[in-house]
């Protein structure tokens, strides 16, 4: 007999953060929880974090994971970056072999050993998972063209910097093995052209994470995340305490499908809408001192004010919410109070987007 179960299942996570040079792979992974790095690059050297010592082999990273699967050392382990370890494998590969590339082996057979020791890693850390613990894998991106089936010309995409110079298909395991891939990149806000025409150029932009698939690179998640953040880990931390989790069908009842307006650096408000200002005036000051830190932290972060929230609760949440009518948030009662920490915190991505949305209509 095999049991039934039902619900979901809380359970530790198996992320991919990969992205270009220097967009801040590492500092985000080092927000995760309790997080220890093996830091085959070098990478985390100025950064406030625990770490084992470089590693300068797989052998070594292999004995590495074991040792966290034994001593439970951290709640995140972080591998920074996965393309060193996939070249740290390929050598040792040829090593004990004794040849000099994967392709000596002939008639593919040293790709085929790759995906195999690729394969078999990955079940070591997914008994990191078993654990306990998340794993986290940083990597980085480059572009290739791109041609699907039965379509006219190719164009270019992002792609994991996995399999550069090889032909195994070590990327494609990676996402299918991940909870959640992200793709880092910098995001232009506007194009500027000359007077013919003939010139373009990017002005302004910032630091975006994906988290779904799009013709031009890959991404995925399981927690129903607006498909473009900030690249802050403030907009995921709910993921790793349950919280969220435990109010998915609510969350997709009072937001439905979540996108992300980028606004454009010369987007012109319109008059009614929500002014994007720089500071709190004395009374909004006044009021958002007097709600919870953890809450506090995150209107400041993106200047919202407490009556920005309010109109977004107003409008979107379902009807018996206890959101009382036109209330400053910081004389909410007991229960309001309570909604603010089970609710509002941990879907604080969404409500945000709905607030971005407010304040510049398209």
């Amino acid at each position: 007999m095999f049991e039934i179960t039902k619900g979901r299942e809380d359970k530790p996570y198996k992320v991919v953060i990969y992205g270009v040079e220097g967009i801040g792979k590492t500092t985000l992974a080092s927000h995760f929880p309790d997080p220890l790095f093996i830091d085959t690059e070098g990478s985390t050297t100025r950064m406030d974090v625990r770490r084992y010592p470089k590693p300068d082999s797989y052998s070594i990273v292999k004995q590495m994971v074991q040792e966290v699967i034994k001593t439970k050392p951290c709640k995140t382990l972080v591998i920074d970056s996965v393309d060193w370890l996939e070249s740290a494998m390929i050598k040792e590969i040829c090593d004990k072999s004794k040849k000099e590339s994967l392709t000596d082996f002939g008639y593919g057979n040293g790709f085929i050993k790759l995906e195999e020791e690729f394969g078999k890693f990955l079940d070591l850390l997914t008994e990191v998972t078993e654990n306990g613990m998340n794993v986290v894998l940083t990597a980085h991106a480059k572009i290739v063209k791109f041609e699907q089936p039965n379509e006219q010309g190719a164009y270019d995409r992002w792609e994991m910097k996995l399999g550069n110079k090889t032909t195994a298909k070590t990327a494609p395991k990676l996402k299918e093995w991940a909870d959640m891939v992200l793709f880092c990149n910098y995001e232009t806000f506007a194009v500027a052209k000359d007077e013919k025409a003939t010139k373009f150029r990017g002005t302004g932009g910032k630091r975006v994470m994906y988290t779904t698939h799009h013709p031009s690179w890959d991404a995925k998640n399981r927690d129903n995340l607006p498909e473009k953040l900030d690249l802050d880990y403030k907009y995921i931390a709910h993921l790793f305490d349950g919280s969220s989790r435990k109010q998915e069908d609510k969350v997709k009842e009072v937001f439905g499908p979540q996108n992300v307006t980028v606004v454009p650096a010369d987007a012109k408000v319109d008059e009614d809408s929500e002014p994007l200002i720089k500071a709190y005036s004395p009374e909004d000051e006044a009021e958002v001192s007097k709600l919870p830190k953890e809450l506090q932290q995150l209107m400041r972060a993106d200047y919202v004010r407490p009556a920005e929230i309010v109109k977004v609760l107003k409008a979107k949440m379902q009807k018996g919410m206890p959101v009382p009518e036109n209330a400053p948030m910081s004389t909410w009662d007991n229960i309001a109070k309570g909604f603010i920490k089970g609710f509002i915190i941990p879907n604080w991505s969404m409500i945000m987007t709905e607030i971005t949305n407010n304040r510049v209509p398209f």
